[in-house]
């Protein structure tokens, strides 16, 4: 028989620094809308933009990681991850500016997800 270990207590918080790290890291990629013509043809960008919104979600001290699944920051950081990879598999593209005419066909934005 082979004795049982004892498991490690789990933390009941987020590593140190890490939330600041995510929050850093979310505010570099953050495309503003001056930025949004720039950038508007890089998918990847808009993408690493959502997805580093969803890691400040689910790293945010009111979400502990023993926390309940049914967190509303889990819930929010699940459909900006679901944002970013629609953004990466080529189903979001630019919906285009109003003040510019319709977007280019196929177009979805990110609102109709």
């Amino acid at each position: 028989m082979v004795p049982e270990r004892p498991q490690s207590p789990q933390p009941a918080s987020w590593p140190e620094g890490s939330a600041a790290c995510a929050a850093q890291l979310h505010q570099l990629l953050t495309i503003s809308d001056r930025q949004w013509h720039a950038f508007k043809g890089q998918p990847q960008r808009r993408a690493a933009e959502q997805l580093a919104a969803a890691l400040v979600l689910l790293l945010d001290p009111a979400n502990p990681p023993q926390a309940p699944v049914a967190t509303k920051q889990r819930s929010a950081s699940i459909d900006l991850a679901e944002n970013g990879l629609a953004w990466l598999k080529g189903e979001l593209r630019d919906p285009g500016c109003p003040q510019h005419g319709p977007a280019a066909p196929g177009a979805r934005a990110a609102s109709e997800l």
